[in-house]
């Protein structure tokens, strides 16, 4: 189960592509005191592990109402998150100085920013995906870790600025955005494998 774990608590973080989200904070909260920027941080945090927790247990329920198969809506997903994943790689993903800087902890950066449509739909397909109720209380805990990871990456967003420079951000967005590209493919080939083995039946 540790493995699983660390497997699902890595996953996550690569997909809510951390780096991007560190660059968009840091230039969105620009104007703001260190402590305005650690508690809008922690907000950030907040509205992420409540917008992922409400995807990935109420998912299934917009499947129902649609009459979308899982297998469709992995393909689907894995197809959004890899044009994510497109745009990272290639350093034209686009973030905007919010004007008013007083709430931007929910829009943009928490919603989406990080939770955007490749996030909540591989959180879609996890949550549709039958699991015995231990997998269900690691993958739990590993959202909770991934939420918290993100949210103390962006309270210590000062230390890490000048930390890594912008251009050492620029190319760990890259590599972020080479696991996330893998991550896609690899939802997207298992949503046309069993698109189309339901197809021979």
């Amino acid at each position: 189960m540790l493995t699983t774990f660390i497997n699902d608590y890595l996953k996550l973080v690569f997909i809510m592509t951390p780096f991007f989200v560190l660059s968009s904070f840091i230039a969105i909260t620009a104007r703001m005191s260190e402590r305005d920027k650690r508690r809008t941080a922690l907000k950030v945090a907040a509205a992420v592990l409540v917008a992922s927790y409400a995807m990935f247990f109420f998912g299934r329920y917009i499947f129902d109402l649609f009459g979308i198969t899982l297998d469709a809506f992995r393909i689907g997903a894995g197809s959004v998150l890899f044009l994510s994943a497109l745009s990272l790689i290639g350093g034209n993903r686009q973030t905007s100085e919010a004007a008013d800087t007083t709430d931007v902890a929910v829009v943009p950066l928490a919603i989406p920013i990080t939770v955007g449509p490749g996030v909540i739909g591989v959180l879609m397909v996890m949550g549709a995906e039958p699991r015995r109720p231990l997998e269900l209380l690691v993958f739990v805990a590993s959202l909770l870790l991934a939420g918290a990871t993100i949210g103390a990456l962006l309270y210590c967003s000062g230390w890490m600025q000048r930390l890594l420079r912008d251009k050492a951000l620029a190319v760990l967005q890259k590599i972020t955005g080479l696991f996330v590209a893998s991550i896609a493919a690899q939802i997207v080939f298992t949503g046309i494998v069993g698109f189309l083995g339901h197809g021979v039946h």
